[in-house]
């Protein structure tokens, strides 16, 4: 029945059936073929899944990114980056990466964060000479920021998951998500080195303070949302909510950038996102259930500490296994299928569960910008003009960099459980 369980979901996803019907379909042919309980279990643990506080947050923060996108703060976030670091070499494209930083640290939703600053600077890097396929990798790799940098979606998911606290996932991705954006921020350094392009004047002064004072209020938004979950203010389902009361105030209110009528518009753009996420959820519930019930988390812990003596030989094969998930599946799936499988054994072999999901959760960041099925990557690619082929030859150094930076957060943990104390 395990057996049946995998190859099911690896058929569908090989067809392009959708992942939430493939992980449903593979759940529920299972549990017919093999008699494993009623039926009408089904439907119970999909609502089961999605019945969750914790869960809420993710349709605020991904309602909150748009109304970022829509009310102007993010273009306020990329005038402000460019101030910083625009007229140094590979400028664009560290803006690109800096800004993104910001926006992750808002909107917590990687595909948010590559639409709302892509559609803004892939363009101005093309026109400033910036080869159209590395303007549009660089934005693809810096939007996976977004699920790293909390608030993130995948950090929320991973704490239900595996029952740990959303607000210390959320602390452990700090330090993790900088030390990528500065390993990104040194490869656009170095390519732009090699591969001379017009530069941006640099700014003074005085420039950079009509900047931050544009963009003060965009600056803000992380810093009351993180500051209120860490100083015990609000839960982040809370916080999600007041992301969205804030951006609506700023752009609408303040900016005067996003207009009443193009509200309907937001709300249907990040109902669609929300259901496509919380149906993923719900199918991977069930799928995880049948997981739970053919005992196999307990059959391959078993096997593996038994035929792996040393827990870096586990960590390096666990980030070869979502490498290669992180190509094929969304990190929400992922995430659900995953944890419940790799979770005992990573603790069996001495790993803290909040640094495994930080591994887990950069690790899986890459899938958003590697073919065949990466978000983010096909959003830059809509916005560039190239293809998804013509990107992926591109985005390999990108590959590379981040992991690198896995396997350093893999086997320093301190970078991880710094923050947090542990």
């Amino acid at each position: 029945m395990a057996t049946l369980l995998f190859v099911l979901l690896v058929a569908f996803l090989v067809v392009g059936v959708p992942v939430t019907f493939a992980l449903g379909l593979a759940a529920i042919a299972t549990i017919w073929q093999g008699d494993l309980m009623p039926m009408l279990i089904a439907p119970q643990e999909m609502i089961r899944a999605v019945n969750s506080f914790p869960l809420l947050a993710i349709p605020f923060f991904i309602l909150a990114g748009y109304l970022m996108q829509g009310g102007g703060i993010s273009r306020r976030l990329v005038d402000l980056s460019n101030a910083l670091v625009g007229g140094m070499t590979g400028g664009l494209a560290m803006v690109a990466i800096v800004t993104s930083l910001f926006f992750a640290a808002i909107s917590g939703s990687g595909t948010a964060t590559t639409a709302a600053v892509g559609s803004i600077l892939i363009p101005a890097m093309i026109a400033k000479g910036y080869g159209t396929s590395f303007a549009a990798a660089n934005q693809a790799a810096a939007g996976a920021l977004g699920v790293i940098i909390p608030p993130s979606i995948p950090l929320i998911l991973y704490a239900v998951a595996a029952n740990v606290s959303v607000g210390d996932m959320f602390l452990a991705g700090i330090l993790p998500g900088i030390l990528v954006s500065i390993a990104l921020i040194i490869y656009a350094y170095i390519y732009a080195r090699r591969h001379p392009m017009v530069a941006e004047e640099p700014s003074t002064w005085p420039q950079i303070w009509v900047a931050f004072k544009r963009g003060i209020l965009a600056l803000l938004m992380p810093i009351l949302v993180l500051g209120g979950i860490y100083g015990g203010i609000f839960t982040p389902t809370e916080a999600a909510v007041v992301a969205v009361v804030y951006a609506l105030i700023v752009g609408g209110v303040i900016f005067r950038e996003l207009r009443l009528a193009e509200l309907p518009g937001v709300l249907r753009d990040s109902a669609v996102t929300s259901a496509v996420i919380l149906s993923i959820i719900a199918a991977a519930g069930l799928y995880g259930r049948v997981i739970l019930t053919l005992q196999i988390p307990l059959a391959l812990s078993d096997f593996v500490i038994g035929a792996i003596d040393n827990w870096w030989v586990f960590i390096i094969l666990v980030n070869l296994l979502l490498l290669v998930a992180g190509m094929f599946l969304e990190a929400a799936a992922a995430i659900l299928i995953f944890t419940p499988i790799l979770l005992p054994i990573a603790v069996n072999f001495g790993f803290h569960p909040i640094h495994f999901g930080v591994i887990m959760v950069v690790n899986l960041a890459m899938g958003m910008f590697t073919p065949p099925v990466g978000l983010n990557l096909f959003i830059a690619s809509q916005i560039s003009g190239s293809t998804v082929a013509q990107l992926s030859r591109h985005v390999l150094p990108f590959v590379i960099v981040v992991f690198l930076n896995v396997l350093l957060i893999s086997f320093v943990s301190i970078l991880s459980m710094g923050l947090i104390g542990g």
